[in-house]
């Protein structure tokens, strides 16, 4: 996709941590088109501590912390430049940055519900010279919601179809899925794993990032026992809204769970758990649904998108490629998306996906130095 119009630029390390994604985007009224895009690679160092951290294999001094949220400000500023520079573009071209951040926590439950990203957005603004716009999550959980899934607000502006139920599922490391209403209601909520556990697994037998293409998966065979255990956790019942995280989808939640299976049979159930989790959420949630549009690194994984059409023939599922959307940025583009409506000062939640009290601006506005 390709445009003219006011730019801003748009930053998220999702649940995988496989990347960066860094989208500049125009926008032309409330339309947001891609005019760049790249995954920027995080330093292995960084990378480990996250994914540690996040599963809770790791704790850190409040020293360790401090140093660790500046680290990933500067590899987001990183990554902002580099698009910059990918895409010809001057910083004082950009209106503002926003930011995610790299989620390490998501607790929206209890009594003292949090969500928590690191990335320090001073240092991204200072290393950009551009406003930045962060903390996106945690004025909706204040209100009482989820504080996620947030995207599904882009969805509907870019996705929907009026007079037709279509349903756009991100596979990142975490699933959810958006319900574009034929009469522009939206729903939307996590509906489990995607990448996260089978990417952990992976790593475990393998050392690599991710199982390229399901081809691990496709070695083995799906354990039945071992798929109805974990399908049977509470999670999966729950009505919306709801959300979740790598916190609780790990191999910490796995491990309990097996037996003697061999590594690539756990690969595939794993997978299939993904494909079963999200079929199951679209028929009880969207039953007059015919398309499936999916974004997000899960795209790529052909055994999973296979595997996803099997199980709901009835429904065209695709890339959102096919729309002319690059899969890989549309997360990228809604953070963009969110700083521009912080900008105007406009509700960026759907109260009616994340259980909200109600509509609030998002973010928190952290400015380039101008000396």
């Amino acid at each position: 996709m390709g445009g003219a119009g006011e730019l801003y630029l748009g930053l998220i390390s999702g649940t995988s941590a496989d990347g960066i994604d860094a989208a500049l985007v125009a926008f032309d009224g409330d339309a947001p088109s891609l005019v760049h895009g790249i995954t920027h690679p995080w330093p292995e160092d960084v990378r480990a501590s996250v994914l540690a951290l996040s599963q809770g294999e790791k704790h850190l001094d409040l020293d360790a912390f401090g140093r660790l949220d500046v680290a990933i400000g500067h590899c987001f500023a990183d990554a902002a430049n580099a698009v910059l520079a990918a895409s010809g573009t001057h910083a004082s071209q950009v209106k503002a940055i926003g930011s995610h951040g790299q989620t390490l926590r998501h607790r929206p439950g209890g009594d003292y519900p949090f969500t928590l990203q690191l990335g320090d957005p001073t240092v991204i603004a200072a290393h950009t010279g551009i406003d930045t716009v962060a903390d996106f999550r945690r004025a909706d959980v204040a209100a009482g919601g989820q504080g996620a899934p947030l995207v599904p607000a882009l969805h509907a502006v870019v996705l929907g179809k009026p007079g037709e139920t279509h349903v756009v599922l991100n596979l990142g490391g975490i699933a959810n899925i958006t319900v574009l209403g034929p009469d522009g209601s939206v729903v939307g909520f996590d509906t489990g794993p995607a990448s996260a556990l089978m990417d952990a697994w992976f790593r475990r037998h393998h050392g690599g990032a991710y199982d390229a293409g399901g081809a691990f998966a496709a070695s083995g065979k799906v354990d039945d026992a071992l798929l109805a255990r974990l399908l049977s956790d509470p999670y999966f019942d729950l009505p919306a809204p709801k959300s979740t995280g790598r916190e609780y989808f790990h191999l910490a939640w796995l491990d309990p769970q097996l037996g003697a299976q061999a590594a690539a049979d756990v690969q595939a159930t794993l997978l299939e758990l993904t494909a079963r989790s999200i079929a199951q959420a679209i028929g009880r949630d969207a039953p007059a649904a015919s398309q499936v549009t999916a974004c997000g690194g899960g795209v790529h994984n052909e055994v999973l998108m296979q595997r996803l059409a099997q199980l709901m023939p009835t429904r065209k599922v695709a890339s959102s490629g096919e729309a002319g959307i690059d899969p890989d940025f549309v997360e990228a583009m809604a953070f963009a998306w969110l700083a521009r409506r912080y900008e105007l000062k406009l509700p960026g939640n759907l109260p009616a996906v994340t259980g909200a009290r109600g509509p609030r601006v998002l973010g928190a506005l952290h400015r380039a130095p101008r000396d």
